[in-house]
């Protein structure tokens, strides 16, 4: 298995794993909603790696801290 480190990949390859992760980015019409998609934009742009924003999130719901909202589509 590749490394998904910052590092190790480039711009378009975070884009596809975290396509490929939470479902259909481009449309959020899966029951995901933007703030969720939102939440890995550091991770594409090479600021911030999976691990470390996947511990903050997880920290968040321990703690009850406010999170993303999950969203119905807007023609459900």
């Amino acid at each position: 298995m590749k490394s998904i480190l910052i590092a190790d990949t480039t711009r378009e390859e975070r884009e596809r794993i975290v396509a490929d992760s939470i479902g259909n980015i481009d449309g959020l019409c899966d029951g995901c909603s933007p703030g969720l998609a939102e939440m890995y934009q550091d991770y594409i742009e090479g600021r911030r790696d999976l691990k470390e924003i996947n511990m903050e999130f997880n920290a968040r719901y321990l703690s009850g801290a406010s999170g993303p909202d999950r969203e119905a589509c807007a023609g459900r």
